[in-house]
C-alpha cells in the first residue's frame, strides 16, 4: 500500500481538500478522504492524468523537419504526408524503440498517464515482413515497459492506397497487411502486451475509409468486438470529397449509415462534418479524439466542438505526429480554435464549470473510454492515474479549484507538473522522468544516426 496527500485535488466528487488516497498493490485507489491531515507523500494539487489517445511514435523524430514549404505553392496534409513517406523508409526496429521510448517519458512528464499507439509501421522497407510479424509491435511495448506509460496498442489495418483499391506504394507497402496477415499480426500482438502490466491493453484499428473496402472494415471492427477501435475519418476536404465521389455519401455519414458505432469507437480527427453528422455522431456514445496541435500543424481544420459537446458527445485528445508534447497546450489549442471559430471567449465552459474544468474533466474520462481503461477519475475502484501540480508555481500560487485548472491550461507551462503516476507507478519525480537520462542518450544517438541517413 502507499499513501499520497494533496492540499487539493480535482476527485469524481469535484474539487476536495486534504486528500488522503491510498493505492493499492495493483495500482488500484483503494481509499480517498478529504479533509485530512497531511500523511504519507504530500503533495499540492492532484488532477487526473488523462490518456494521450491517437499517436504514431516514429514521427516524434521528424518534429521540425517538415517546416518548410514543399514544392506545392499552396502546401498542405498531403506534402507533409509525402516527406513522412520518404523518413519511414530509414527506421529499423531499434529506431523505433528508441524513439518510443523518448515520446513516452515526454507525454508522462507533459501529464499523460497512458498511450493509445495507432500502430500501422508493421514490416520493413518495400513490405518486407520481419521473420517475428510483430517485431514493431513489441518494440512499441518496450518502450511503454521502459517508460512506465500504460499502453492500448491498436495494431492497424491499411490494405490500399485509396478508395479506388490502389496498390500500396513507396513508404506506405511498410504498412501493409492481408487479411490473413492481419490476423496472424494480431494474435502475436497478444504476446507484446504480455510483457507489460495488467492494466495494459490491445485493441484494434482501420486506418481510415480510404485505406480498407467496406469489407475488410467489418472485419477489423469484429476481431476484437469487445476492445477499442479506433479509425481516422474526416480530417481532410480532399479525403471527404474522395469518399463522397467513391460511396456517394461523406465519411461520417457513410459510417454511422454502415457501422454500429457505439461507445468502443473512437473516431479520429472528425474535423469535416456537418452539424447533422456532429449531432448524430454525439448521439452513438463513441469517442472523438481530437488532436488540436497536429490538426493545426496540418491545417485540417477546425471540429465542431460546441455542438458535438451541447449534444452530449465524449471527446479525447492525442498528440498525433507528436510534433509537440504538451497535455495543456493541447487542451489550450481545442478552446482557442473553437475562440477564432466563433470569435467569442470561453466557448466551452459552462455556467458550472470552467474551460480548464471543461477540457481536463472531459479528456481524462474520454481518454479512458478510448482505450479501454478502468480510470479517467480519482476516485475509489480507479487507476492512480494522477498528476500533482506545484502550488508555488508563480500561475499557481494561492489558487483554489477551477482557477488551477484554467491557470495551468492557459498561463502555465510543463513545469507546473511535478510528479505523475500511471496505474500507482510513479515515473516523474520533482518535474524529470525517473529514467531520463538513460532514454535521452539513446534517443540522442538515434536522432544523429537518422541524419546521416537522411
Amino acid at each position: 500500500m502507499t499513501t499520497l496527500w494533496a492540499k487539493q485535488a480535482l476527485t469524481s466528487e469535484g474539487w476536495q481538500q486534504g486528500v488522503r488516497i491510498t493505492i493499492s498493490d495493483n495500482g488500484y485507489i483503494s481509499k480517498l478522504v478529504a479533509n485530512t491531515k497531511p500523511q504519507g507523500g504530500c503533495y499540492d494539487i492532484f488532477i487526473p492524468a488523462p490518456a494521450n489517445t491517437h499517436s504514431h511514435a516514429f514521427q516524434r523524430a521528424m518534429a521540425g523537419m517538415t517546416e518548410g514549404r514543399g514544392h506545392d505553392p499552396k502546401d498542405s496534409f498531403w506534402t507533409w504526408r509525402e516527406i513522412m513517406y520518404r523518413f519511414v523508409d530509414l527506421l529499423t526496429p531499434d529506431d523505433i524503440e528508441t524513439i518510443a521510448a523518448f515520446l513516452y517519458m515526454e507525454m508522462l512528464e507533459a501529464g499523460f498517464s497512458t498511450v493509445a499507439e495507432f500502430h500501422y509501421l508493421h514490416h520493413g522497407r518495400n513490405g518486407q515482413v520481419y521473420d517475428n510479424v510483430a517485431e514493431t509491435a513489441q518494440r512499441i511495448a518496450a518502450a511503454a515497459k521502459l517508460s512506465g506509460i500504460g499502453l492500448t496498442i491498436l495494431p492497424v489495418l491499411y490494405t490500399q492506397g485509396g478508395c479506388d483499391g490502389r496498390a500500396l506504394a513507396g513508404g506506405q507497402m511498410r504498412f501493409g497487411n492481408t487479411i490473413d496477415q492481419f490476423s496472424a499480426l494480431f494474435e502475436d500482438c497478444k504476446s507484446a502486451i504480455a510483457l507489460l502490466e495488467p492494466n495494459s491493453n490491445l485493441g484494434v484499428a482501420a486506418h481510415s475509409l480510404r485505406a480498407v473496402t467496406p469489407e475488410q472494415l467489418s472485419f477489423a471492427s469484429q476481431l476484437a468486438p469487445d476492445e477499442p477501435f479506433h479509425i481516422h475519418i474526416a480530417e481532410q476536404d480532399a479525403e471527404v470529397e474522395e469518399v463522397l465521389a467513391h460511396y456517394g455519401q461523406r465519411p461520417v455519414e457513410w459510417l454511422l449509415d454502415n457501422h454500429g458505432v457505439n461507445d468502443r469507437w473512437c473516431l479520429i480527427h472528425a474535423t469535416q462534418m456537418t452539424a447533422h453528422e456532429t449531432r448524430a455522431l454525439a448521439k452513438t456514445g463513441a469517442t472523438i479524439g481530437l488532436c488540436p496541435i497536429t490538426e493545426s500543424s496540418l491545417g485540417d481544420g477546425i471540429f465542431n466542438a460546441r455542438t458535438y459537446l451541447d449534444a452530449g458527445g465524449s471527446f479525447s485528445i492525442g498528440s498525433d505526429s507528436n510534433v509537440r508534447i504538451s497535455l495543456a497546450e493541447e487542451l489550450r489549442t481545442l478552446e482557442y480554435s473553437q475562440r477564432l471559430k466563433h470569435r467569442e471567449r470561453a466557448v466551452l465552459a459552462t455556467d458550472k464549470k470552467s474551460c480548464g474544468h471543461v477540457l481536463l474533466q472531459g479528456a481524462a474520462k474520454g481518454g479512458a473510454q478510448a482505450c479501454g481503461r478502468n480510470s479517467g477519475e480519482i476516485a475509489v475502484g480507479k487507476l492512480t492515474d494522477l498528476v500533482a501540480l506545484d502550488g508555488n508555481a508563480p500561475d499557481l500560487v494561492g489558487k483554489q479549484g477551477d482557477r488551477v485548472l484554467d491557470s495551468f491550461l492557459f498561463s502555465g507551462r510543463s513545469n507546473m507538473v511535478t510528479d505523475v503516476w500511471s496505474a500507482g507507478r510513479h515515473m516523474v519525480r520533482g518535474g524529470a522522468h525517473i529514467h531520463r537520462e538513460k532514454i535521452a542518450k539513446a534517443y540522442k544517438k538515434t536522432i544523429l544516426s537518422l541524419q546521416q541517413r537522411l
